[in-house]
């Protein structure tokens, strides 16, 4: 798992264009797929909104996919689960 610390601007269907924060990039043994997990910093009820993709990580590709299956959730959710619990210890 790679902390990236680097921003991205993205345009939506509307022409709307907004930054966001790479939260963390990593690669999956079992999807031999890239994800990123990123966020815009915006709550709703008070949680941070974190967005999580499939990305061409050499580059070539900017197109940022969808997440597929449900294993591939559990396997973003359970990263983050995990941060939390670290960043709430310290």
């Amino acid at each position: 798992m790679n902390n990236k610390n680097s921003v991205f601007t993205a345009k939506d269907d509307k022409g709307k264009t907004t930054e966001f924060e790479v939260l963390f990039t990593f690669d999956s043994d079992e999807t031999k797929k890239s994800y990123v997990v990123y966020t815009d910093h915006t709550k709703i009820d008070g949680l941070e909104q974190v967005y999580a993709n499939v990305y061409d990580k050499s580059g070539k590709d900017k197109t940022l996919y969808p997440i597929e299956t449900e294993t591939e959730w559990n396997t973003i959710e359970t990263i983050l689960s995990k941060l939390e619990e670290n960043s709430n210890e310290k």
